[in-house]
């Protein structure tokens, strides 16, 4: 454990790495743009614990905000460690989305 800005980590510390912006999609999925400037898709229906249950109703996932540099919902009552999502996401290629790219 280890602690940042006077919030608590689990884990080891590593490079810092925080999100900058998370935008809600369909199916659970977020669109995440880490202080590393790399866009990844996160499943968060993926994680596992009764405290994340919530997120199953579409509401409270919307109500996704960005706090710190980490993730939160329903008013801070959950959040994810920017590191978590980082290691736990795969790369999104804008490209993915077009017919085409240039």
């Amino acid at each position: 454990m280890y602690i940042v800005d006077d919030i608590c980590y689990a884990g080891t510390p590593c490079d810092e790495v925080r999100v900058v912006q998370a935008t809600p999609l369909k199916g659970g999925m977020l669109l995440v743009l880490f202080s590393s400037g790399e866009k990844k898709l996160f499943d968060a229906l993926s994680i596992k614990g009764s405290a994340f249950e919530p997120l199953k109703d579409e509401s409270v996932f919307a109500s996704i905000s960005v706090q710190h540099g980490f993730v939160s919902w329903a008013d801070g009552t959950i959040d994810l460690a920017p590191e978590y999502m980082y290691e736990n996401s795969v790369p999104y290629n804008e490209c993915d989305d077009l017919l085409e790219c240039a």
